[in-house]
């Protein structure tokens, strides 16, 4: 769709979905601050993410490791080294920098000028404990969850008396501090990631990385991603991280190409093995049946929560132009629908009286409305005609819309709306409960 990214960046803030971080000073590079509607989206997709792997697996459970870590973990992972490390290019002329990885030619693409030869830069983002700024107290905001997992790993397993195969889930922030940030939230230097490290066999490694690459493509095609818009591409082994044997891209197509919003790899043994070597803390695990000890391979499933609160919005955005109801006034405007899956949905339910002057409906709407909301996400809205009051909700995708009007008062009813199918139906207000729930499971 022509202009798709940008008509979703006025979306997101018109409705309330995302902000550009300190915009009265003019903004801050790359930062983003979510609404009141991206805000609830984004705790639905973490907790869809966080059910799916805790309760509709075995053996999966929780962790949430501290940001600030000691900077010995990442000398040991490497983050420290040239190996977590971009290749900075910087303009002659105009000075500004670029990822010579993003170049599509070897000139500057804001003023055409010469560029300097590449030189790495770390991507680590550093500060400092205590109250002198040296060498001896530097530390650095974590760059990814799963190191926190990792050193965990013995912590976890004996404390929760597990055996292998097991996983360990964990969501939080992680910080990079990116060279070229672009593309609106798909690539930014604050970000959050939902991460599960399964800890296996070495020989049943092949199969278990095959299962939750099968898992994960399902979770996003089972919330609505169109199948058309989702592919795994395996990455060459040439372009494999160290520490990977294996490792598949879940890409969505955005307006701007296809894009990994999920990484499945077989980091094998590195992990612990390399951690037990710098420590001094012996990671590996006993086999009480053969008697043996061993290093777990880690298959990891690591997503980004703002990446695919992006996929979401974009697979999910339609307009119709003329309008979707048959009034005239209706036909002369273009409406978008967010047909997002009623469980990432940040409104469930909307409640409107028909008519803002008059007193009895007013009042009925709001009882139904305090009902309704220690239930269920719910938007109160008086103002304007009816229709622009359905349409603003459409744009916010929220399944359903309660008007209460003249009718609601002689037989204690309402209409509720279906988002997708503009069907209406009459509910009795001592049912709505029962049957909003059972809609919105669907």
């Amino acid at each position: 769709m022509e202009n798709l990214m940008d008509k979703i960046v006025s979306l997101t803030k018109r409705r309330g979905f995302v902000f550009l971080s300190s915009e009265i000073y003019g903004g801050f590079s790359s930062c983003y601050d979510y609404g009141p509607l991206g805000v609830e989206m984004k705790n639905n997709i973490k907790k869809l993410w966080w059910d799916e792997m805790t309760k509709m697996h075995d053996n999966i459970v929780g962790l949430d490791a501290s940001i600030l870590m000691s900077p010995k973990i990442w000398e040991a992972s490497g983050h420290l080294t040239a190996g977590f490390a971009d290749e900075l290019v910087e303009c002659k002329k105009c000075h500004h920098r670029f990822r010579k990885d993003f170049l599509e030619k070897n000139k500057c693409p804001d003023c055409n000028g010469e560029l300097t030869e590449p030189r790495k830069f770390n991507l680590m983002m550093k500060t400092f404990i205590g109250p002198v700024e040296d060498e001896k107290n530097i530390a650095y905001l974590r760059a990814e969850t799963c190191q926190g997992i990792y050193v965990n790993f013995k912590n976890v397993m004996n404390s929760m008396r597990l055996k292998i195969p097991f996983g360990i889930a964990q969501i939080g922030k992680s910080f990079r501090n990116e060279i070229t940030p672009k593309d609106f939230i798909y690539r930014t230097r604050e970000f959050e990631q939902m991460e599960m490290q399964w800890f296996c066999r070495p020989e049943e490694a092949d199969k278990f990385f095959d299962y939750w690459k099968n898992e994960r493509i399902n979770w996003y095609l089972n919330l609505g991603i169109k199948k058309e818009n989702l592919r795994a591409r395996e990455t060459p082994k040439e372009e494999l991280a160290h520490y990977a044997r294996k490792a598949f891209d879940i890409e969505y197509n955005f307006p701007f190409g296809w894009k990994e919003i999920e990484g499945v790899h077989n980091r094998g043994d590195w992990d612990l093995s390399n951690h037990s070597k710098h420590s001094g803390e012996n990671l590996n695990y006993f086999d009480e049946k053969e008697k043996k000890y061993f290093y777990p391979y880690i298959i990891e499933t690591s997503v980004g929560v703002e990446r695919s609160l992006f996929a979401f919005l974009c697979d999910s955005y339609e307009e119709i132009i003329g309008g979707r109801t048959k009034t005239t006034e209706a036909k002369k405007e273009k409406e978008i629908v967010l047909k997002l899956d009623k469980k990432l949905a940040p409104i469930k339910v909307a409640v409107f009286p028909l008519v803002k002057n008059n007193e009895k409906i007013i009042q009925k709407s709001k009882e139904v409305y305090k009902m309704l909301k220690t239930d269920f996400v719910c938007f109160y809205d008086e103002n304007d005609s009816i229709g622009r009051r359905y349409r603003r909700q459409d744009e916010c995708g929220t399944p359903f819309d309660i008007t209460i009007d003249f009718e609601s008062l002689e037989k204690d009813d309402v209409t509720v709306r279906d988002r997708d199918t503009m069907n209406q139906e009459r509910i009795g207000i001592s049912k709505l409960k029962p049957f909003l729930e059972e809609k919105l499971k669907k």
